[in-house]
């Protein structure tokens, strides 16, 4: 994984711990997790609720982050289950301190 400032980033959200997974790829890693958390638009994983980011990684160029984002979605979801568990094993929403809580409820800071 890589810090949050990268430029160009592959990442795979997640519902929960083992639930539905969704790839994707961005040049603004925290302002589209913001997006997600926020179910901004109609989609996948809106749909699903994948709001929790459970890996990441950047790349120099959006070429290069595509080929990736390509790769990995093209992978069983035993492969993506073992390469999310590698780098964070507890599943943890690597997104949690990037965002300050919010004034007033807001389904991604709701917890079960």
């Amino acid at each position: 994984m890589v810090g949050q400032d990268s430029s160009i980033a592959v990442y795979i959200l997640a519902s929960g711990r083992n639930g539905t997974l969704y790839t994707g790829v961005t040049s603004t890693l925290e302002r589209r997790v913001r997006q997600h958390k926020l179910g901004t638009f109609e989609g996948f994983s809106r749909t699903y609720g994948c709001k929790r980011l459970v890996w990441y990684e950047g790349h120099p160029t959006v070429l290069a982050a595509i080929r990736r984002e390509k790769r990995i979605k093209r992978w069983r979801r035993d492969w993506k289950l073992a390469l999310i568990e590698a780098e964070n094993p507890q599943w943890r929403d690597l997104s949690e301190e990037w965002f300050e809580a919010p004034e007033g409820p807001l389904s991604w800071m709701q917890r079960p």
